[in-house]
């Protein structure tokens, strides 16, 4: 869906990366070898999404590096974006309308670290569970946003994950 607004597949990466969790930041060259590009289209990227305001930067030792601009009067609304073009928010409410006892929903790994590897790993903290309806949700997910859904059953909670439901305040 979104790669039809946003035709630069560089550009739609950079904003997964950094919108996703607004921790998220990242240099030239390491960008560079994340996504598998060049530096030139990094650099391109970069300079436009900074000179528009959407990121902002600052240098640390040799390096500038880049963070989203958590100020920026569309933040909210593109990490939304963002969010719904993953299926986070579709996760969200398929988890929390047939399980009523799930009291948070945590992002971890790579889509955590704002990449979109194809499989999207959740935490779930909840009271009761029906493992066949969770299995049968990974497989209905798949179908619809076309990516990989793990679920994890209160387990410890890492410290990059992102919180995206808590009982009664969804983010």
């Amino acid at each position: 869906m979104l790669e039809t607004l946003i035709t630069s597949r560089t550009r739609l990466r950079m904003l997964v990366k950094f919108f996703t969790n607004d921790a998220n930041n990242g240099y030239l060259n390491g960008l560079a070898i994340e996504f598998g590009e060049s530096t030139n289209a990094i650099r391109l990227e970069l300079n436009n999404l900074s000179a528009s305001g959407y990121l902002i930067k600052w240098k640390s030792k040799n390096k500038i590096v880049y963070a989203a601009n958590k100020k920026h009067p569309l933040f909210k609304l593109l990490q939304k974006i963002i969010r719904q073009h993953l299926g986070l928010e579709q996760i969200v409410l398929s988890v929390i309308k047939k399980l009523v006892s799930v009291q948070e929903i945590h992002l971890i790994g790579d889509y955590a670290k704002g990449r979109d590897s194809g499989t999207i790993e959740i935490i779930l903290i909840v009271q009761n569970i029906n493992e066949d309806f969770l299995e049968s949700l990974q497989h209905k997910l798949k179908k619809i946003i076309e990516r990989t859904v793990l679920f994890y059953v209160n387990s410890p909670i890492p410290q990059n994950a992102i919180v995206i439901y808590q009982q009664n305040s969804p983010s």
